[in-house]
């Protein structure tokens, strides 16, 4: 497996850890009963569990398109140094953008924003 398909699966990984990190929060908020159920009429997580879910809604949205040029260059049988470094920032800038967006650090949320898009962008220059 390409190292760019690893930082695609650590990705993938972080995605689906994110809930168990904003959950308990929003539990301790409206109680585990609401969390349990179907959750009509509760409120919106708010403090740092309204901010994980805004992080994991972000990471689904730029997830996608991470994928796709993962998927694409692997196909197309390209990884090189650029595609290798476009993934791993991905990752590592998507872990800060979590962590930086829970804690409530808007300047790093946003460079991290940033340089997450920059992976994406060196990985499709590479595959045209």
């Amino acid at each position: 497996m390409t190292s760019e398909l690893w930082a695609l699966l650590w990705s993938a990984i972080l995605c689906l850890a994110l809930p168990a990190l904003y959950g308990p929060l929003y539990s301790r908020q409206i109680g585990s009963a609401s969390v349990v159920g179907n959750r009509e009429g509760v409120p919106e997580p708010t403090g740092s569990a309204g901010r994980g879910l805004r992080a994991h809604r972000n990471l689904v949205e730029n997830l996608l398109p991470f994928a796709i040029v993962v998927l694409v260059a692997h196909a197309a049988g390209i990884s090189n140094g650029m595609t290798v470094l476009g993934a791993w920032l991905f990752l590592g800038a998507r872990v800060v953008h979590a962590a930086s967006y829970i804690a409530g650090i808007t300047g790093i949320r946003t460079l991290a924003w940033l340089v997450g898009a920059v992976g994406i962008v060196l990985i499709v220059v590479e595959i045209f």
